[in-house]
């Protein structure tokens, strides 16, 4: 499924403005469906799965997990077999990608099936201002993405309280919890008083927010999400969920689809993640001098040009063992 089980290959849906249903992978019968009906959409559904790419990839970029996979045929490869918290980020920021995507395309006439936003005045807008425009159509994003995205969960059958189900279960809060992040940062755009969908950036930090305080969950006999520990609050359609814990990736391991962390760039004065002692597991670091060449002693001429000059300076840098 595109946001979902994984996304592969993106560029699949990029390419050709007619892609040929038949021939995406990951679909599953019901989206197959849907990508026929829809068939102009698919582009805008692969450039959401784009931005979510490259918004996983940043704000993971200091994690022992960035967002890579040593699957080349898809982006989070073997990763995602896991229920694991990385994998519920995953879902979501996909998710999100799907809604943003359609609702800007939606404004931009891209779509025959939708339009501007048919979005109310906002309660709370001061009476002199004037509400019009072409907002992003953020419901349709909203309710397309839904539909397209579950379609792959909705369609399997698994025995109550399996595993199986579990796993569908997460699947599809997460989904949900990446949808609510991008139809819930649409705000009014005050230079142009109509709704606007947040900039993606605002979105990835609100899921990564969430990835954070993920709830740890399990499927019980009736074949429903609990808490694995009760002390903690019941997880809202906004949150995301895991039920599996999360690998180490400290090592390349080819069946969890972890890259390891030997080789990477670290911190060394950082107690964090990006610190050295967290981001290289103990395992030391090396140190070699780097060449960064910067613009620098900048000058405004008038009119109109800023003339630099370049400066080099040697730096430290620290790359695990």
């Amino acid at each position: 499924s595109l946001a979902m089980n994984p996304i592969q290959r993106p560029e699949m849906y990029i390419i050709g403005a007619q892609p040929v249903c038949s021939q995406l992978p990951g679909l599953s019968p019901g989206q197959r469906k849907l990508c026929q009906l829809y068939q102009e959409h698919m582009v805008f559904i692969g450039e959401g799965a784009r931005s979510a790419i490259k918004e996983c990839q940043y704000q993971f970029r200091q994690r022992r997990w960035n967002c890579s996979t040593v699957d080349n045929t898809s982006v989070f490869g073997r990763v995602m077999k896991i229920g694991s918290r990385e994998t519920a980020f995953t879902y979501a920021v996909s998710a999100a990608g799907v809604v943003n995507a359609i609702s800007r395309a939606c404004r931009e006439g891209e779509l025959s099936s939708c339009g501007c936003s048919r979005t109310a005045r906002p309660k709370d807008l001061p009476r002199d201002w004037l509400w019009g425009g072409c907002g992003d159509n953020v419901e349709y994003g909203y309710r397309f993405a839904k539909e397209f995205v579950d379609a792959k969960e909705r369609e399997k059958n698994y025995v109550r309280g399996s595993e199986e189900q579990a796993r569908m279960l997460m699947n599809l809060q997460n989904n949900e919890a990446g949808r609510r992040g991008g139809h819930g940062r649409a705000d009014v755009s005050l230079t142009t008083c109509w709704l606007q969908l947040a900039d993606f950036r605002k979105v990835g930090d609100l899921l990564k927010e969430k990835y954070d305080s993920a709830a740890a969950m399990r499927i019980s006999r009736k074949g429903k999400l609990e808490l694995v520990n009760n002390r903690f609050n019941m997880p809202t359609q906004e949150d995301l969920v895991y039920v599996d814990p999360s690998p180490d990736y400290c090592l390349r391991n080819e069946t969890t689809g972890s890259l390891g962390t030997q080789g990477r760039l670290c911190n060394k004065t950082s107690e964090g993640m990006d610190g050295c002692e967290l981001m290289c597991c103990g395992r030391g670091y090396d140190q070699f001098k780097s060449v960064q060449v910067e613009r620098c002693h900048c000058k405004f001429h008038w009119c109109c040009y800023v003339k630099c000059k370049k400066c080099t300076e040697i730096v430290d840098q620290y790359v695990c063992k």
